[in-house]
């Protein structure tokens, strides 16, 4: 029985993925600063909206404006009607404007669990973004309290029927890695005095995948990955 898939939005990572990713499930795309996390996470969700379809997009991380004049750059129209751009950003100068967009969806996990819930009282999103659920995770004094508290979080998205695009930069990110359906792996290489990036499916529940590590470029018009090259590392 075919599964039916939605595209990332990078036509290399979909041949990767046989197709795309499973609706309905939440995956984690993890990366240390700069491999390009947020601009695999912007074609995810702006793929949704290309095809008529809503998108919630919550940062933690990156003020809301420069996210759209970085993006922009690549050709990616965030000022779209599907697409909702939820900041939720800490930094000083804009903490007493948007507070309320902190304390909702920042604080902790539960509280940004709830604050989707509230999102979808006034429209379905079938994409969401949160970029980096790194942020979420350093608000937990406990990790048993955070891992109970982020299978929750999961079975809530499953039961809105939505595609989740987590974004973390930590090396190790155990308990999400276990969790989630999917993790999708963003590193970067030294290779004869040149910089090379690597993308790599390291699980996929329910579906074959091509498990290679595959060279990736970011370029003028956003992620190309090269699915018919294998990197080989030294």
């Amino acid at each position: 029985m075919d599964i039916s898939r939605i595209p990332t939005g990078i036509p290399g990572l979909d041949a990767m993925l046989k197709g795309g990713l499973i609706p309905g499930r939440v995956y984690l795309v993890k990366g240390a600063p700069g491999t390009g996390k947020t601009t695999l996470a912007v074609h995810f969700a702006i793929a949704g909206v290309a095809n008529g379809e809503n998108a919630l997009y919550v940062t933690l991380e990156e003020p809301a404006e420069n996210l759209k004049t970085d993006m922009r750059l690549l050709g990616f129209d965030l000022n779209d009607p599907h697409f909702t751009l939820i900041d939720a950003t800490p930094t000083a100068e804009r903490y007493v404007l948007i507070s309320d967009f902190f304390e909702e969806f920042a604080s902790n996990i539960e509280k940004m669990a709830d604050a989707i819930k509230r999102q979808f009282q006034e429209r379905r999103y079938t994409r969401i973004v949160i970029d980096p659920i790194t942020m979420l995770k350093l608000t937990a004094t406990k990790e048993m309290d955070y891992r109970r508290a982020f299978l929750s979080f999961i079975k809530t998205m499953m039961r809105l029927r939505t595609t989740v695009l987590l974004t973390s930069e930590m090396e190790r990110t155990d308990i999400e890695e276990y969790l989630v359906n999917g993790v999708i792996e963003l590193k970067t290489f030294s290779m004869n005095g040149r910089l090379s990036r690597g993308i790599r499916i390291t699980k996929f529940r329910g579906s074959a995948f091509d498990d290679a590590i595959r060279p990736y470029e970011i370029t003028e018009r956003g992620i190309v990955v090269h699915k018919d090259r294998v990197l080989t590392l030294p």
